[in-house]
């Protein structure tokens, strides 16, 4: 009998659930809504209750799985399986999110954060294609990401290893983080930073521009608004992602100078520009790296999209050879 995996992806709105495959092929995934009343006490009852409800219905025992893999928002302890500081789901304490998810459903939890399971899913079967060096950014209301090297996750000391979002790229004149620190990237490059770049920009243009005109009339500026109006050659709007993807690529080149990966991926919303995004920022990038890394780090962009999280965290409960 060819065992099973289950990949749990948190978040503050969904939690997002899969049985999947040994080799990481998706066979039933399901989503359920986070309910993050009562210091979100509630959540891990509801997944576990959901999973089991759901094994029920497939008529699947526990002993045709490996185990759970679960990615979650917070400060993840990978020995302890705790959690803390999801503020988004109301987690402030510390919670024994493995402990009690291996209570309800009676199989093994392994827990890891969720920037970390996306990367791993994308490096697994996504755009990393299997490689054992591989950086994963993701751009979406904020900036996070995830380091895959020489086969293995990056946690460090604190659990910290991969806040892509927090390198400063403009230490001088940058604009505020959220962290406490001035000019880290996620403050330019994110969803919302992408925004903040276009109404600053926006002050100082004098020209022709359908962003600039939208700007003014006050109507709703997001990310895909400016991506789309460069596309079609505004000139406002071609500013702004000259100047965002500026910035990323410096950031990117830092992590491509001392990790030498073989692919970095950038994922999350603000990937969905495709080649708008991709192509400056990788010209950029090959100007600021190594000419080692120049030859042998790829940039590329995610394709395994909202699957890449449960894929990932199923990834966490694959048993090594010594463990079948």
């Amino acid at each position: 009998m060819d065992k099973k995996l289950i990949g749990i992806d948190l978040g503050g709105t969904t939690a997002k659930i899969a049985i999947l495959t040994k080799d990481g092929e998706i066979a039933e995934k399901w989503t359920i809504k986070t309910n993050i009343e009562d210091n979100g006490s509630k959540i891990v009852r509801d997944i576990g209750d959901s999973l089991n409800q759901k094994l029920t219905d497939l008529q699947i025992d526990n002993n045709e799985f490996y185990g759970i893999g679960m990615g979650t928002p917070g400060a993840v302890n990978y020995e302890k399986g705790t959690v803390k500081g999801a503020y988004n789901l109301n987690w402030v304490d510390e919670q024994n999110v493995s402990e009690d998810l291996s209570r309800i459903t009676g199989l093994k939890v392994y827990l890891d954060n969720d920037a970390n399971v996306a990367a791993l899913g994308e490096r697994w079967k996504g755009a990393g294609e299997g490689g054992a060096n591989v950086v994963f950014v993701t751009l979406g209301t904020g900036v996070g990401g995830g380091i895959f090297a020489e086969g293995k996750i990056l946690h460090g000391v604190k659990g910290a290893a991969g806040e892509i979002g927090h390198v400063t790229v403009e230490p001088k004149d940058g604009y505020d983080c959220t962290c406490g620190k001035k000019g880290c990237l996620e403050t330019i490059a994110s969803a919302t930073g992408i925004v903040r770049v276009a109404k600053d920009l926006a002050k100082e243009f004098n020209g022709d521009s359908k962003l600039l005109d939208a700007i003014k009339n006050k109507e709703e500026i997001t990310a895909k608004l400016v991506f789309d109006l460069e596309r079609e050659e505004d000139a406002l709007a071609k500013l702004v992602v000259d100047k965002i993807s500026f910035y990323l690529a410096l950031a990117l080149s830092h992590i491509g100078n001392m990790l030498n990966p073989e692919k970095i991926i950038i994922g999350g919303g603000v990937s969905a520009a495709g080649d708008a995004l991709l192509t400056p920022v990788t010209n950029y990038f090959e100007t600021m790296v190594f000419p080692a890394v120049r030859e042998s780090t790829a940039i590329s962009i995610a394709t395994k999209g909202n699957d890449a999280g449960v894929i990932g965290a199923a990834w966490l409960a694959l048993p090594t050879d010594e463990e079948e």
